[in-house]
């Protein structure tokens, strides 16, 4: 084994995929291992991400990042959830949030099932965010950690951030570099193929010299310099079920709202984005441009900023899909380079994150066994599938009918076929089902499809175990308990200014655009 064992390894690309691979590989793997990352400063960075979901704490507890530091240093906030406004019809909004709704479960019976039949006998409302602790939190803009209070709903208190994802980079760049790994600056010439084996040999910078590796790791954005202009893998297009293909940035100045969720307005076309940070807020126009022109779609923008914009709108092309394969060859594929989803549900940096754990798992000496191999493809491939059918159901199960493009989405866009499955039986039953790991659990998805207006016509039959009155009785109990535990947080302001207020900064707009 040990003959075979990787020694090697270069990562073209930095940004967040490039700096995030450099950091987890750099600490995990010992100083016999070579890691070299080959960016350059003339290639501006896309920035995948500034709103996160709550995996994220994982990858930085594997780092050893101390929480408040990396807030203050990376301008972060939390984030509880996403509120989406305008999806399901004009005026409504709901917010999916990290956290579980209702109480405890009563023994394999879910809270919202209870909740459910005093809906449908007419007795509560639609909005299920009424009965989750975290939507309440959200709406009233409070915010703490989980404090060690027994038996109650601030003991689990589930939280991601959003943070400047180019000084989420700079952070992880001197981690990385602290632990071993190299930075070489310049230009990839060419990629040199082994005339046998066909796997990536070594690549040739513009300044002449060649850099070898036994792993290579492409983080070069959507142009797969390796796993694509190199190798050839294929990719494979989903804009048949997800149709927007374009999008604009832009920075403003912060309000007084500093919201501890994200914010995703539909448009007549997409959707907009609002990410508060300390320094800045960063705003966005995912569209589709069958449907709106590109001045049509940046006026848009510019005219729902919260404040002044700091940065004219900058553009991103994409088509939503993936490679034929993440993992060919000696070539692993991580961050757009690997495919791209838009960022309505904040997945970008967890692909990456998810794509490196499992390349941990998977670790290759330099035979590249081709099961081990087809194995992370197949995992990998079932994350991304599954994701996609949760965007997708945002755009599905919709009311709107004021557009041509909310009209398509409603009535002729394609769903995979898992999808529809899922949301007939919810429709018909009131359940649903995580399926093996896939990213979203029930409780996700449950609150999206209410969210959406797909409310089941029947309840789980063991609720009626429970007379009317004690179910009334739980229902409305539990709900003050939430109320009660929330009037106790801090606001969401009040956290970052005791915990981890970043120093001020002048605001450096990116290079390319930024995604949620």
């Amino acid at each position: 084994m040990e003959e075979h064992r990787i020694r090697n390894i270069v990562i073209v690309g930095g940004g967040t995929a490039g700096w995030m691979a450099a950091a987890v590989l750099s600490k995990l793997l010992t100083r016999e291992t070579s890691i070299r990352l080959v960016e350059s400063e003339e290639i501006g960075t896309v920035g995948v991400g500034e709103a996160t979901i709550p995996q994220i704490r994982h990858f930085n507890a594997t780092l050893g990042l101390d929480e408040d530091e990396f807030i203050r240093r990376t301008q972060g906030t939390f984030k509880l959830g996403i509120e989406f406004v305008n999806w399901t019809r004009l005026g409504h909004r709901y917010i999916h949030t990290f956290g579980v709704t209702g109480g405890r479960d009563l023994g394999l019976v879910q809270f919202y099932q209870y909740w459910l039949k005093l809906h449908l006998m007419g007795e509560l409302g639609p909005d299920i965010g009424e009965y989750t602790f975290h939507a309440i939190a959200c709406r009233r803009r409070k915010f703490m950690r989980s404090a060690n209070v027994q038996n109650s709903p601030l003991s689990n208190i589930a939280h991601a951030f959003h943070f400047d994802a180019g000084l989420y980079a700079r952070y992880l760049r001197e981690k990385a570099e602290g632990w071993g790994a190299k930075r070489t600056e310049g230009k990839v010439r060419e990629v040199v193929l082994h005339p046998e084996s066909g796997n990536v040999e070594a690549v040739v910078m513009e300044s002449g010299e060649r850099i070898e590796g036994d792993l290579f790791i492409d983080c070069s954005g959507f142009r797969g310099l390796l796993i694509e202009q190199a190798l050839h893998t294929g990719y494979e297009d989903w804009s048949r079920f997800l149709p927007c293909n374009r999008a604009l940035a832009v920075p403003c100045r912060n309000s007084d709202d500093l919201t501890p969720f994200t914010r995703s307005t539909a448009r007549s076309a997409g959707w907009q984005w609002r990410i508060p940070l300390q320094h800045r807020t960063g705003n966005g126009y995912v569209y589709c441009s069958d449907h709106i022109s590109d001045d049509e779609a940046a006026a848009t923008l510019m005219a729902n900023l919260d404040g002044e914009a700091l940065a004219e709108p900058r553009p991103l092309r994409f088509v939503t899909g993936k490679r034929r394969k993440f993992w060919n060859r000696n070539v692993v594929a991580v961050g757009l380079a690997s495919g791209f989803m838009e960022p309505l549900e904040s997945t970008s940096i967890h692909f990456i994150q998810s794509s490196l754990a499992k390349l941990v798992a998977f670790w290759p000496d330099r035979r590249f066994d081709a099961s081990r191999i087809d194995e992370y493809n197949r995992q990998v491939q079932f994350e991304f599938e599954r994701s996609r059918d949760f965007l997708v159901l945002h755009y599905k199960a919709t009311e709107r009918n004021d557009s041509p493009f909310w009209d398509y989405c409603r009535n002729d866009m394609p769903v995979p076929e898992e999808l529809k499955q899922k949301m007939d039986l919810f429709r018909e039953t009131g359940l649903v089902f995580r399926e093996k790991e896939e990213l979203f659990a029930e409780t996700s998805w449950m609150q999206v499809m209410i969210g959406q207006g797909i409310m089941p016509r029947a309840y789980h039959p063991m609720v009626d175990n429970l007379t009317l009155d004690e179910t009334r009785q739980m229902v409305a109990g539990t709900r003050g308990v939430l109320e009660r535990s929330v009037e106790v947080m801090p606001t969401h302001r009040e956290f970052i200014e005791r915990f981890c207020r970043a120093e001020p900064v002048d605001f450096d707009p990116p290079r390319k655009a930024a995604m949620a």
